[in-house]
């Protein structure tokens, strides 16, 4: 994505929603995730995003995208690379996870949303607001405790 005024603030946010996600992924062995991307397991990779995905987001709204990558060779600590797609509702995302050691980052390819303004910032508060309507909160998380006991 050609970077301008607002995509470090975007990319910002959208690292800090799905921060909890990347922590569920980095709990599967590195050697795991290499193994399914050299063999091509993409449908294995998919389950495993959104099984670390359904525990904080609204079915659907973070997958694998594409496949991804990694890094790995003798003098380093390996890496994984995967192509997510979010999609919070009016919004698609495409952006690249990086696991490595004890960190993740982010970066992101695309975004389009499906009506935007003209206003950057405009759209950069829309994404917010349907990143946070994509989440479980724990106001929603208590009333379906409530509602099973």
């Amino acid at each position: 994505m050609k970077k301008c005024a607002y995509s470090e603030l975007r990319e910002k946010i959208v690292a800090d929603a799905i921060r909890p996600v990347a922590t569920e992924l980095r709990l599967i062995d590195a050697a795991d995730l290499i193994s399914m991307l050299r063999f091509e397991c993409h449908g294995n990779l998919s389950d495993l995003v959104s099984s670390a995905a359904e525990l904080y987001f609204l079915p659907g709204t973070v997958n694998l995208g594409s496949g991804g990558d990694y890094k790995l060779d003798w003098e380093s600590a390996p890496e994984v690379i995967l192509d997510l797609e979010l999609k919070p509702g009016g919004v698609t995302v495409y952006a690249q996870l990086a696991l490595r050691g004890e960190e993740a980052g982010l970066e992101i390819n695309h975004i389009a949303f499906q009506h935007p303004s003209d206003d950057q910032e405009e759209n950069t508060a829309y994404l917010v607001q349907r990143l946070n309507a994509s989440r479980f909160t724990c106001a929603a998380t208590d009333a379906c405790m409530q509602i099973a006991s």
